[in-house]
Formats: C-alpha cells, structure tokens, sequence
C-alpha cells in the first residue's frame, strides 16, 4: 500500500491533483489505515500513471474517464478508443496551426523593426493596430 505522498512521488502527480481525481471519481477511494491515513494499491498507482500520461496528451477529464470505462471492458471493441485519440490528434493539429501563425506574425513584426525608439518601434504599431497584421490569428 502507498501513502498519498508515495503515491505522488511514483507517478508525477501532485497531492492535491490526487484528491481531486479521488473526488471526481477517476480513482477508487483511497483506503485509511488506522490514523486514517490514505493508501492506495499499486493498480491506483497505475490508474493514476494513465490518468497523468492521458493528462500530458492533452486529453481531457471527460476523455480520460471515457477511456477508463473502455478499459474496464477489455472485450468491447476499441472503436470508441480510436475516436478519442482522433479526436484529440485533430485538436492538437488546429493549435499547432494556430501556433504557426502566431509564430509568422510574430517574426514578421519583429523584423519589421528596426528603430532606436520606441515611438518608431513595429512591434508596438502592429500591436496596437490589428490592421497591420497580414493574417487573422485570433
């Protein structure tokens, strides 16, 4: 059995980030010892890893509870698993998109300036004017 602050230092997840996944649901409660301390069983441990590699994905709480649910019926076809990685694999391709642009606007001003002051400087002329940026990066 694990203490909650083994259980952090096993996985990456803070303490309070372990409370939370308790209380939502997406770990089992945790059991008390005798001065009602938590402790946890080494199959938290690993519900709390996929939770946190699920959490680095991107993927959200909803998502990692979806796949919970799958995973607890391993003879269920993985459709609904593939769903929710596309799913997650498109929405991480429109910020990287988005992230581009940024990324071009951002050295298009820079290299516009070239002056000593600041009353001449680009990068405060396009900020302050959206007009002067070539595309849309709302």
């Amino acid at each position: 059995m694990l203490t909650i602050g083994d259980l952090s230092r096993a996985t990456g997840v803070k303490v309070p980030t372990i409370r939370y996944y308790e209380q939502m649901g997406l770990i089992a409660p945790a059991e008390r010892s005798e001065g009602n301390q938590r402790r946890y069983s080494s199959d938290e441990r690993d519900r709390l890893a996929f939770i946190r590699h699920a959490r680095d994905l991107g993927l959200t709480l909803d998502a990692i509870r979806e796949l919970i649910d799958l995973s607890q019926h391993p003879e269920r076809p993985c459709h609904d698993a593939d769903r929710i990685a596309a799913e997650q694999l498109s929405a991480v391709r429109r910020k990287i998109a988005r992230l581009q642009k940024l990324e071009a606007e951002l050295v298009r001003i820079t290299s516009h300036c070239h002056s000593d002051q600041v009353r001449d400087c680009y990068v405060i002329r396009a900020l302050a004017n959206h007009e002067l940026c070539h595309d849309d990066h709302d």
